[in-house]
């Protein structure tokens, strides 16, 4: 299952992407698949024809996983 998430680089703007398992503990870097800025721009130091990029997690202050559109349900309450 694929993740989509939020990387906070330091000193660099957000980068969004898709990651396939979350990091260990023991990990060292970061593989994510297509990256892009949050707005969904391409980012100015990535070549427009990379899919994936490895960062290492040094880098990486910390990291959001956002919900994916196949867990999103909507529940709501129905009074009979």
């Amino acid at each position: 299952m694929a993740y989509t998430v939020i990387l906070h680089v330091s000193g660099e703007t957000s980068i969004a992407g898709e990651i396939e398992e979350l990091p260990k503990p023991a990990d060292t870097i970061i593989m994510v698949s297509n990256p892009r800025q949050k707005d969904g721009k391409d980012l100015h130091y990535i070549d427009n024809n990379v899919t994936k990029v490895i960062w290492p997690l040094a880098k990486i202050s910390f990291i959001e996983i956002l919900e994916g559109t196949e867990e999103e349900k909507i529940i709501g309450f129905v009074r009979e």
